[in-house]
């Protein structure tokens, strides 16, 4: 989702004030001896909690409880509540722009086996143009999805993705996909990272992911490092309108440092090496050398690697695609204080980390964008991420300031709210 720049003063009055209010309330109430709250680790579980078994606290979950996730200034508003019957797991999910008015709702059915799992999704998504632009543009996609993952142990696990879209839209962008159908079958492979939503987004459904400012600070695999890599191929028969072949792999390793530090990278990459040209009439309205880079082949554009957004590089404001994508991003946790209870703006705060942040990236329609130095962006920043409990909930706070060192680039200020019962 495009941000709105008009917006982005709240989040960054809000990055510069709490951390003054936390300390000051610190400083005048001494932590009670109370119980610790649950880590920031557990942020995960809420993903996919289910309406039975005993939470983290020793309470019951017998009935349904609702996870929130609030995305500024981009405006994204995600809801899901679960429940677990037995061995199938049913979740509803609404996700909903309060900016431009997107909105895209999913229903899920999973059944957990002895050796697999399997899933049935259906979903309905649509996006309007930028409120900015007042325009009646829209973009609608309607799918089914089956998802299989069978684990071949504690950290290993592959999967299977069968999916067909249909896409209708007047956008002028998506002009070529408009009234067309996108099957596609994808293949993936997982060591660790099995409730991190950007690697799952990877080798499962990735219009469902929540992108996440950070890397919850948590058990990434064996040795503190993860791998989720998928063959995706989009084929034209069978009601496919497009043919493509997707090679996305990611790796994350986390290193612990003195003093309760901790670093954690990323490195994620992607080419096509099946993409297909457009064919389009020499004489007609538009001759095909004079399209957009990312029109000219018969790929969907939302399949397109984006260098951009919350997953990617935090300080690129510009929308930038491509069918080769290298990008890198290093985290460095510093604890201000873990497990401890200082009430400030009417709840209990538990944990507060200050996250530098950099990135490093490039994306193109060439294989000799990884070896133009010119194309590459580099772009730095600072955030925090905290716990605080308000009642029975726990809420995850993440923010961050970064901007990208080019020329004419904006300061971009990102915030999240996640809930955990």
């Amino acid at each position: 989702m495009r941000a709105v720049p008009a917006r982005r003063l709240p989040p960054i009055l809000i990055l510069l004030l709490l951390p003054a209010a936390v300390a000051v309330a610190g400083a005048q109430d001494p932590p009670p001896a109370a119980e610790p709250a649950p880590p920031p680790e557990q942020e995960q579980a809420a993903e996919g909690a289910g309406g039975g078994g005993v939470n983290g606290r020793g309470e019951r979950r017998d009935q349904v409880f609702p996870t929130l996730d609030v995305e500024l200034p981009e405006g994204d508003l995600d809801l899901r509540a679960s429940q677990l019957v037995g061995r199938i797991f049913f979740q509803g999910q609404v996700r909903y722009n309060f900016v431009d008015g997107d909105i895209t709702a999913f229903l899920r059915y999973r059944v957990y086996g002895h050796h697999r799992t399997y899933q049935v999704t259906g979903f309905d998504e649509v996006e309007f143009g930028s409120v900015e632009r007042l325009s009646d543009e829209f973009e609608r996609v309607r799918g089914l999805l089956f998802l299989t993952e069978w684990p071949h142990d504690y950290h290993r696990r592959t999967t299977f993705l069968a999916e067909i879209d249909r896409i209708v839209s007047n956008k002028d962008e998506l002009r070529f996909d408009n009234e067309k159908t996108n099957t596609f079958v994808r293949l993936g492979y997982q060591i660790g990272t099995p409730d991190d939503t950007r690697s799952n987004a990877i080798v499962g459904e990735t219009r469902a992911r929540v992108d996440r400012l950070f890397t919850p600070l948590r058990a990434i695999g064996p040795y503190g490092a993860g791998l989720s890599t998928a063959v995706t191929y989009g084929f034209d028969f069978s009601g496919g309108d497009f043919e493509y072949l997707k090679v996305e792999a990611e790796a994350l390793k986390r290193f612990e440092l003195p003093y309760e530090t901790a670093l954690v990278g990323r490195v994620h990459g992607g080419i096509f090496p099946l993409k297909n040209r457009r064919v389009l009439p020499a004489d007609g309205p538009e001759p095909p050398e004079e399209l957009p880079e990312a029109l000219q082949y018969e790929i969907p554009l939302d399949e397109l690697f984006r260098l951009d957004g919350r997953d990617s590089l935090r300080g690129v404001d510009d929308t930038r695609r491509g069918t080769e994508e290298l990008h890198t991003t290093w985290e460095l946790f510093i604890p201000w204080f873990v497990d401890d209870h200082r009430p400030a703006l009417g709840v209990d705060w538990n944990r507060w980390y200050w996250v530098l942040y950099g990135g490093y990236g490039t994306a193109g329609f060439d294989h000799d964008v990884y070896t133009d130095t010119d194309s590459y962006v580099t772009d730095v920043g600072l955030g925090f991420q905290a716990s605080f409990r308000l009642r029975k909930y726990t809420f995850f706070l993440s923010g961050i300031v970064a901007q990208a060192l080019e020329s004419g680039s904006d300061v971009e200020a990102k915030l999240s709210i996640k809930t955990y019962h």
